[in-house]
């Protein structure tokens, strides 16, 4: 007689079992999707179409062959970094309130094509086209489906706001690609230390210590230090990303080791986790950021270089104190750099008489309810087949897109806390790093650019929502009965009406997307074309 075995031990059915639920004690061991060959050729379908549309006109529109909005500020310091010995060492050319790697990096693109539109503008055309590529191969991982990762990434396509950026010479879209490439490394990490753990929990090595096992090297990890230090390295705002997904980190790491049985895994991971997470993702961002003033360290006319002992200096440093025995003067220098940095964007709020005409606050953002006008022009302009013309480059995330953020943002809390889905709680975690710290300074000038980094997040959360749509992709064989010679059930009815709401849907954004088209480019339009694109009264 056959005996009866749960699936969870090995007791015989009708004995005391020591399991309290009926499903499998660990999960089955998936630790990514399969296929590979399939899930490069999207990706890279959709990247060449991201690319074309993030590359054509980029040299259009300027002001009279010069930069337009902020880009006045970051591209002749671009320039001079590139004819200066990699640092902008001359206030001359505007406020020097930025680290150096975005304009390091916009200095690229001068290299390559000069001072002019396409110079300061290629490479964030490159940065925003290599976002689109990693939100598809982050979503993919997460959902295990490729083609949930190809919705994300046409959507992060036809996202206005990450559209408009990727072909400003600005630093946010820098931003953007750093904190989601960052994110996306601990989501490969995630991947392999639970893998690592499930090879100790085969091997019977779970048990050795209560601790459970040490993970070893996670290069993964490393590189989320690399990518999080040159966010930081761009935009100071990259440190609230170093706090959200250190935190991140540790909680993988410890959801691993309760998963898989480890007796102490809370002690476990305080042991054995936290303290390489704080060299991964604290130390080594640190590191990056200091290395990203190489130049300055090295020049003889940066600014604030030589601040010990500079009777010059408003703020002056001493050159006796225990400081000054302990702390080179070349750290000093960059401390009292960054001070006056960190001044200038403190004092620049609303009660002190600082008000700009779009501005906008962080409770507008997630809906792109204040987009921001970077160009606009109608004065001899011509081209819309009337005797007036006009054009514009607006700031404006898509509506399709940004217009579902609150419920969507509801059923990603509800799935994060009630179903415990780590997918959704994760995309959160970047989505509220990108928002939420801006609300402890509401008086301070803002604007909506400062929202680029949420749109990779917004988007996840967005695709990943429409999987839920779509459903599950055939039916059940074991309710359904199939012909022996059926390699696979047919879909169900139930994914193919999910398959159309998603499509229905898609087509909406590409439609609203193209609709916008105009001002998101400085097309000549109509005046009248002009106001029936703007909405509500506070796009005017």
């Amino acid at each position: 007689m056959t005996q009866v075995t749960d699936q969870r031990t090995t007791a015989p059915f009708g004995a005391v079992p020591s399991w309290s639920s009926p499903g499998p004690l660990r999960p089955a061991p998936d630790f990514g999707p399969t296929d590979r060959l399939r899930g490069w050729l999207v990706t890279a379908f959709l990247t060449t179409i991201a690319a074309i549309t993030r590359f054509t006109m980029l040299n259009y529109p300027t002001d009279a062959g010069t930069p337009v909005f902020d880009e006045k500020h970051y591209a002749p310091q671009a320039w001079q970094v590139l004819t200066g010995g990699g640092v902008e060492d001359n206030p001359g050319y505007g406020l020097v309130v930025h680290p150096p790697v975005g304009k390091q990096l916009i200095a690229i693109g001068e290299a390559l094509f000069g001072y002019n539109g396409w110079g300061w503008r290629f490479s964030t055309a490159v940065a925003g086209t290599l976002l689109v590529l990693l939100v598809i191969r982050i979503v993919r991982r997460m959902t295990r489906s490729t083609l949930i990762g190809a919705i994300a990434g046409i959507l992060l396509i036809a996202d206005g706001l990450t559209f408009v950026s990727s072909r400003i010479g600005m630093l946010d879209i820098f931003l953007a690609l750093f904190v989601t490439a960052a994110f996306g490394c601990l989501i490969v990490d995630r991947d392999e230390v639970r893998a690592r753990i499930a090879s100790a929990y085969a091997e019977g090595r779970i048990g050795v210590t209560s601790l459970g096992p040490r993970l070893g090297v996670r290069w993964w990890r490393f590189g989320a230090g690399i990518l999080l230090g040159s966010a930081c390295a761009t935009k100071w705002s990259g440190i609230y990303f170093i706090a959200a997904f250190g935190l991140m980190s540790v909680y993988f790491d410890l959801s691993a080791r309760r998963t898989y049985g480890v007796r102490r895994p809370w002690f476990g991971t305080a042991i054995r986790d936290i303290g390489p997470a704080l060299y991964a993702l604290v130390l080594v961002p640190l590191g990056v950021y200091l290395a990203s003033y190489w130049a300055w360290f090295a020049s003889e006319t940066g600014v604030y270089r030589y601040m010990p002992g500079n009777p010059a200096a408003t703020d002056p440093i001493g050159t006796d104190g225990f400081w000054s025995h302990i702390v080179p003067g070349a750290l000093r220098s960059l401390w009292y750099f960054n001070a006056r940095s960190l001044e200038f964007h403190t004092q620049l709020t609303n009660s002190a008489g600082n008000h700009h005409p779009w501005e906008s606050k962080p409770w507008t953002w997630p809906m792109g309810l204040r987009p921001m006008l970077y160009y606009y022009a109608d004065t001899g302009v011509t081209g819309c087949d009337q005797s007036k013309c006009v054009k514009a480059v607006m700031l404006i995330g898509t509506p399709a897109i940004w217009w579902v953020a609150l419920p969507v943002l509801a059923w990603m809390l509800w799935r994060s806390v009630v179903r415990r889905d780590w997918r959704y709680g994760a995309v959160l975690v970047g989505y509220g790093a990108a928002l939420l710290p801006w609300f402890t300074t509401l008086d301070r000038q803002m604007y909506y650019f400062y929202a680029v980094p949420m749109a990779p997040f917004l988007v996840m959360g967005v695709a990943l929502t429409l999987g839920e749509v779509l459903g599950p992709a055939r039916r059940n064989p074991a309710v359904h009965r199939q012909a022996a010679s059926d390699r696979y059930p047919p879909p169900s009815e139930r994914r193919s009406l999910g398959l159309l709401t998603v499509c229905l849907y898609l087509g909406l954004v590409i439609a609203n997307f193209i609709w916008l088209w105009p001002i998101l480019t400085a097309l000549p339009i109509t005046p009248d074309t002009w106001h029936n694109q703007l909405w509500l009264p506070s796009w005017r």
